[in-house]
């Protein structure tokens, strides 16, 4: 640092030691920016003559518009300004502050006002920046912000006040936030003799965005809602989210769309599902309006799960690619939702037994990367892809990719309606570890006379199926009983509720449960109504994940000719698919060098762990490849892939690279 000091800043001319000091409070430079910043009106001609005498100056573009000064080049400049014209720094943010707002980038301008400690006009500017930063999810920011400005000057600006309770609503930190409601309210419906300064600073309130204030009344109550929301207070979210439907006006359709989601989110989680996906539409179509487009993905993903639950797969897909449609006319970079429509398509094609599919959607996602996805992507995607794995029999895998989908998921506003330890416990059933999944029931103080709801329903079936696994592997006719008589009341519940897929999959569990009492005739007739129901929405792995007892049953009802055309299909499906998918002619895409490492590899005796071991690289990676080796091949299987590979002869390249 001496020597830059010494040898180079004190070497220069002392205009250019001035213009230096002066626009090293900036963190770009360009020359408009350095002429308001400095006086004068040479910052363009300045930068070109650094940059030929190498003056730490580092070009941020092939124009040479934007530039920046070394790093630690800008430090001793900035130490040496502090120390020789400290009482200047003020006025330069200011200066820098004021051409930022007037070229549009409020962040910059935000930023300079806050160091020049201008604390007035940076809570004016980021006021007016709350639209915009609640639009681009930038709650935390805002928090940033906020800590920055004295409290005396948030207190008194009700906007800012709902804006930070906004950001702190959003991340979860809602300790105080009803406390600072009441205190925004004050300014809400003055005392007689209270002034209202406007655009200006007194001793009672400032406002600088007068929509926002207009809009307060709503937003509050939309808040209440979601604070009523994350207490479990069903009827408080209703009765706060329709309160602020009815102070908002008919053209606020950001504020209308909040509220309606807050709606759809209380009856999703008391199993109003008609109720909920109407709230939902409606939210959508408002944030639609108010060109919101990214955060209707959020809502297609509820509207879809919603149809799920009724057993409306067509409905959930179209949901899914009606989104997709409606952001493939936004030009530009993807769109936050793009992956997680994909995820939520990858999930009905799989239900429908196109793994395949499935599988190129995953990929899909992948590709799309973090800029495409939604927080809760990784979650969902691990989550999605454990299920395919599943359905082709690699227990193992689907655990070790639900267990770090566990330890991804974070909490949000959507109902938890199918959580990830229940999943696993289903996993640890069909691979036989009954006392691992009789541990999670006891964990989740399950029991079958339970009070039933919609929240916990799947809990509840997946605890059916710990009776029935532990019944056959204990032979307890006790067991057996209890499981069939808590699927007797699921089924009651889930039909009142109208969720046709819970009502499918609990009519599968009965069926089972007869067959392991003799009772045949019993358990074909509750498996023709599961199978009734599923035929329109072409459900397939709901039956073929029932393994060896429901290809008997499926069998069983094929002779009985009990809706021959589904069953066949059902049949097909519980069979070894892999030596009658048809093969394709081709690779949808050449595999890479590494695919062709983990391709040469799968036609051995190893297992997944053991060729991770090989090519010295994770399991997951191994995974990824191969899940990449079966999209590019058309195929679904370890052992498709291989037969599919040699008919390509793929082997002898695999080979040369050895």
């Amino acid at each position: 640092m001496d020597y830059l000091v010494e040898e180079v800043l004190q070497r220069q001319p002392e205009d250019v030691q001035h213009f230096l000091l002066q626009t090293s409070v900036l963190d770009r430079l360009t020359g408009p920016l350095c002429d308001a910043v400095t006086g004068q009106d040479n910052g363009k001609l300045r930068l070109a003559a650094l940059e030929r005498a190498n003056l730490f100056l580092v070009p941020l573009d092939d124009r040479r518009e934007w530039y920046r000064y070394h790093q630690l080049f800008a430090d001793v400049l900035q130490a040496r300004l502090v120390e020789e014209r400290g009482d200047e720094v003020p006025d330069l943010h200011r200066r820098a502050s004021i051409w930022y707002e007037q070229n549009g980038e409020a962040f910059d301008a935000i930023r300079h006002a806050l160091a020049g400690e201008d604390f007035e006009r940076a809570a004016d500017l980021v006021e007016l920046a709350v639209p915009d930063i609640r639009r681009n999810r930038q709650e935390a920011v805002l928090r940033a912000w906020l800590k920055v400005l004295p409290d005396d000057v948030v207190r008194v600006r009700p906007v800012l006040g709902v804006g930070l309770v906004g950001a702190l609503v959003v991340t979860g930190d809602v300790e105080g936030v009803e406390a600072r409601l009441r205190d925004v309210e004050r300014w809400l419906d003055p005392p007689t003799g209270m002034s209202k300064a406007i655009h200006g600073r007194s001793t009672e309130m400032v406002v600088a965005d007068d929509e926002e204030f207009r809009r307060l009344p709503e937003t509050i109550e939309v808040y209440r809602a979601a604070l009523a929301l994350g207490r479990g207070d069903g009827s408080g979210t209703v009765s706060h989210a329709q309160r602020a439907l009815d102070l908002a006006p008919e053209d606020d359709h950001l504020g209308r769309a909040a509220a309606c989601g807050l709606l759809g989110l209380a009856y999703w989680g008391d199993g109003e599902l008609e109720a909920a996906h109407r709230a939902y539409a409606q939210c959508m179509s408002g944030l639609h309006r108010a060109g919101h487009l990214a955060d209707t993905f959020g809502c297609a993903i509820a509207l879809a799960d919603i149809r799920l639950a009724q057993g409306r797969l067509s409905d959930a897909m179209r949901t899914y690619e009606q989104a997709l449609e409606r952001a493939s006319g936004k030009r530009g970079s993807v769109l936050r939702g793009t992956a997680d429509m994909h995820v939520g398509m990858s999930g009905v094609c799989r239900e429908r037994g196109d793994l395949q599919e499935a599988t190129r959607l995953l990929l899909r996602s992948q590709e799309l990367g973090p800029v495409g996805e939604l927080p809760q992507n990784l979650y969902r995607w691990r989550v999605a892809m454990a299920r395919i794995l599943e359905a082709e029999g690699d227990l193992a895998g689907a655990l070790d990719l639900l267990a770090e989908a566990e330890r991804l998921y974070t909490g949000d506003y959507f109902p938890n309606i199918r959580p990830v330890p229940a999943l696993k416990a289903r996993i640890l059933v069909a691979q036989g570890r009954l006392g691992e999944a009789l541990g999670w029931v006891r964990e989740r103080a399950l029991s079958a006379e339970d009070d039933l709801s919609y929240f916990r329903e799947f809990e509840h079936i997946t605890l059916a199926r710990v009776l029935l696994a532990r019944s056959a592997n204990e032979r307890s006719a006790s067991s057996l009983q209890e499981a069939i008589r808590l699927l007797g009341r699921l089924l009651r519940a889930a039909e009142d509720g109208g969720r046709t897929g819970s009502v499918i999959e609990i009519l599968v569990l009965q069926a089972l449960a007869d067959q392991t009492r003799g009772d045949i005739p019993a358990a074909l007739a509750s498996l023709h109504r599961a199978v009734a129901l599923a035929e329109p929405e072409g459900y397939v792995r709901i039956f073929a994940d029932e393994g060896a007892p429901m290809g008997s049953l499926l069998r069983a009802a094929v002779k009985q000719r009990m809706a021959p055309g589904h069953l066949r299909r059902l049949v097909a499906a519980m069979n070894n698919t892999e030596d009658t998918a048809p093969v394709r002619q081709g690779l949808i895409a050449p595999l890479s060098e590494r695919e062709l490492d983990v391709l040469r590899l799968l036609v051995t005796d190893l297992d997944g762990p053991d060729i991770a071991r090989v090519l010295m690289v994770s399991l997951n990676t191994v995974r990824t490849h191969t899940s990449h080796i079966y999209a590019k091949l058309g195929v679904n299987n370890r052992r498709a892939a291989v037969r599919q590979a040699q008919e390509l002869d793929l082997f002898s390249r695999a080979s040369d690279r050895y």
